[in-house]
This record gives C-alpha cells, sequence and structure tokens, in this order.
C-alpha cells in the first residue's frame, strides 16, 4: 500500500469517526525538521453556532494557536500536514483507536482498542478558568465590561478575553520580580484603564504584591474618568496622570508598559524605560509608519511579494518590531516577541516582552547586532530607526 493511501485510510477514519459522533481527538505528533517550532496538532469535534468543526490546536513552542475547520477540509489538512511535517498519529474514538506510525520510510496502521469510551465533549464555550474573574468586580461594571451582577456583557467579550490574556502573559513574568519591596508600574497611554484596571487587581488581591500603578494618558476627560472609578474601587495604589509618553519621566520604574501606542510613541516609551533602567518592558506595538515611509528599496529576493500593499505594510511591521527587540538587546535586554491574543479578536496582536540583563551584550554580540541592523536598512534603503535614533546607539 502506498504511503497516500494509508494517510487517506486514516483521513477516512477521521470522518467516519466524525460522522458517526465517536470521534474524541486526534493528535498529531513526532515533527519533521519542517514543521519549525511547531510541536503538535490536537484536533477534536466542536459545535460552533450550531455547525460541527474540527478544531485544530497548534502547539508550537511558546504559544499555542487554534483554528476551526469543516470536516473534509479539516480531513485533507491532515494528510497534508503528515506528508510534510509530522510522521505519527494517534487517532482516539470510542469505537477503537487507530494508531499510524512512521516506520523503515512507510506508514503503518495499526488498530486497538478503545482508550477513550466517553462521548465526547461538543460544546465551543467550554468553562475556562480565568485569572480575573468578573464578579464583586465593581471597576469592570464601571468600565462597561460587566452588567451590575457581575455578567460579561455580549459586545465584551472580546475585551474581557483580552484582559485575562494580558494577566496570563505577565502572571509569571512579574511573579520573578515579586522579591522588590513594592513594585513600580508605568503604564504609558492607558487609555480607558481596562488593562491597568485588572492588573493593578490581580497584583494586588490576587499575587499579594504591593504595586504602585501610574497610568499615563493623554486626554483629560479619561484621565478624570479612570481616577474616579480607581478611588471608588478603593484602588490606593492606583492612579492616573495626564501627559503625553514623550514627556513623561520613568525614573524608578521597575515595568514600563506601552500597549498599542501609535507608531513611534511605541519608541519612546520604549527609550524612556530604557534609560529609566526599567527590569522590564512590555509594548504591543500598532500603526508603523515611520520605517513605511522611509522604505526606498525592496530586498531582490522580496520583490514578488513587495509588489502588493498588503504585504509591504507586514514587512514594514516586521522591520520595525524586529529593530525594537535588537535595539533593546543592544541596550543590555533579552527581548521575546510574540502573539498577544489572536487576530480574530485584534488585528494589533504582537507584543514585545523585554527582561533587564546583568550586563550589556559582549562586543562580539554587539558587533553581530549592528550589522544585522545596518544590513536591514540598506536592503529597504532607509536611514535610521526612530528608537535607534532616541537611544543613540
Amino acid at each position: 500500500m502506498t504511503q497516500t493511501a494509508t494517510l487517506t485510510q486514516l483521513s477516512d477514519a477521521l470522518l467516519d469517526a466524525v460522522a458517526t459522533g465517536a470521534l474524541v481527538k486526534l493528535t498529531l505528533s513526532k515533527a519533521t525538521p519542517t514543521a519549525g517550532d511547531l510541536k503538535s496538532i490536537d484536533v477534536r469535534p466542536i459545535m460552533v453556532k450550531r455547525e460541527l468543526k474540527l478544531s485544530f490546536t497548534y502547539h508550537h513552542q511558546t504559544r499555542d494557536v487554534v483554528k476551526n475547520y469543516p470536516p473534509h477540509e479539516a480531513a485533507a489538512l491532515v494528510e497534508s500536514q503528515l506528508q510534510e511535517h509530522f510522521r505519527a498519529a494517534k487517532l482516539q474514538t470510542t469505537g477503537g483507536d487507530v494508531q499510524l506510525s512512521y516506520v523503515g520510510g512507510n506508514y503503518q496502521l495499526k488498530r486497538h482498542a478503545a482508550s477513550v469510551t466517553a462521548p465526547p465533549q461538543l460544546s465551543h464555550d467550554r468553562v475556562k478558568q480565568r485569572l480575573v474573574t468578573s464578579e464583586n468586580k465593581p471597576y469592570l461594571h464601571a468600565l462597561g465590561i460587566t452588567d451590575a451582577k457581575g455578567v460579561v456583557h455580549k459586545n465584551a467579550q472580546d475585551k474581557f478575553r483580552q484582559i485575562n490574556k494580558y494577566i496570563e502573559i505577565l502572571d509569571g513574568l512579574i511573579r520573578e520580580l515579586a522579591s522588590r519591596e513594592t513594585l513600580r508600574i508605568i503604564d504609558m497611554g492607558a487609555g480607558k484603564g481596562y488593562l491597568t484596571f485588572a492588573l493593578y487587581d490581580y497584583l494586588t488581591y490576587t499575587l499579594k504584591m504591593k504595586a504602585e500603578i501610574v497610568g499615563v494618558e493623554f486626554r483629560a476627560e479619561l484621565v478624570s474618568q479612570c481616577n474616579g472609578i480607581a478611588q471608588a474601587a478603593q484602588f490606593k495604589g492606583l492612579r492616573f496622570v495626564e501627559g503625553s509618553i514623550a514627556d513623561y519621566d520613568c525614573a524608578g520604574a521597575d515595568v514600563v508598559i506601552a500597549l498599542h501606542a501609535c507608531d513611534t510613541a511605541t519608541d519612546d516609551a520604549i527609550a524612556k524605560a530604557v534609560k529609566a533602567n526599567a527590569a522590564m518592558i512590555v509594548v504591543a506595538p500598532c500603526c508603523h509608519k515611520q520605517i513605511r515611509r522611509a522604505m526606498t528599496k525592496t530586498p531582490v529576493a522580496l520583490e514578488f511579494l513587495m509588489r502588493y500593499g498588503t504585504y509591504v505594510e507586514r514587512m514594514s511591521e516586521m522591520v520595525t518590531d524586529g529593530m525594537r527587540s535588537q535595539l533593546m538587546e543592544l541596550s543590555g535586554y533579552s527581548t521575546n516577541l510574540f502573539e498577544f491574543i489572536s487576530d480574530a479578536h485584534t488585528p494589533k496582536n504582537v507584543m514585545i516582552v523585554a527582561t533587564k540583563l546583568p550586563s550589556l551584550p559582549s562586543a562580539k554580540e554587539t558587533e553581530t547586532l549592528r550589522a544585522a541592523m545596518a544590513k536591514t536598512k540598506a536592503d529597504f534603503g532607509f536611514e535610521a530607526h526612530q528608537l535607534e535614533r532616541l537611544l543613540a546607539v
């Protein structure tokens, strides 16, 4: 039997299990080098708006990505993934299991007794343990996230998910700073304060840390509104001040945060944080205009892509944020860039986290970083990144 025929047998077994309601889970494993940082894929049946879908959870090294597909599209995708990126699969159904292995250059199928006999749970809206709950949170009601009883409004579900994802990301990072007597945080461009309030609540009442958070916001009406909500909630360590990111002094800050600060305002926040020697910098950039306007050339290898405005925009975003990470590394930070929240909820979904290292990079590391940035600038034909000017590195 050919490899294609064997994979077709597996996809047929998957579709049969879907049709009979017997599918529990399918797992693709033993990733090949072509899979990059993708480690495995789990597939399970769910109901989305009364329609049966197969939900794929892509387990990457540092994040999980979930996407839903119609059954036949999902079956074809499973075959494709096994041809290109994985060498093993386990199909679990209430009627029996199917094991796919790659032996001696060929796929082999083996059938076993069912390891799970309970019917699958098809609900898409499974109860999830959240770090920030909605009950007994007057500030969430005041911010329009919940009703007076603590029930999240339907039109605020995405915002509530974003709040919890944000706290989930910062949870492990900030725990490393718990030894500080008082954690001082500056939130640049705090806006309506959704995330600022949630962070103060979590640090103070869940982690039992002593925290002082200042939300910096240019719009006076939002500053007044947020201070009123903070006082009503008796959040004594949280206050909001009127001012611009470029003008605010971050001296003494342990953590500097700037979420969705437009264009070079993100660079202003990073520069302020670096000069303040902040232990941690957290930014979620947006509106990448500076590099987009400055680019005058296209690398030859990318000309076929850069004919399209959409790809020019994406490339300018990647160049902008990639160089931000390099410039922070030059300044003595380690950096990580990842998806903040699925782009199904917001297109502004990239987050950069930088943590202060004990020392600046070595001479060799510095030389490598400078050479990489110089090549990028030459390839795309721009003179300098705004953060480069602000840090003067």
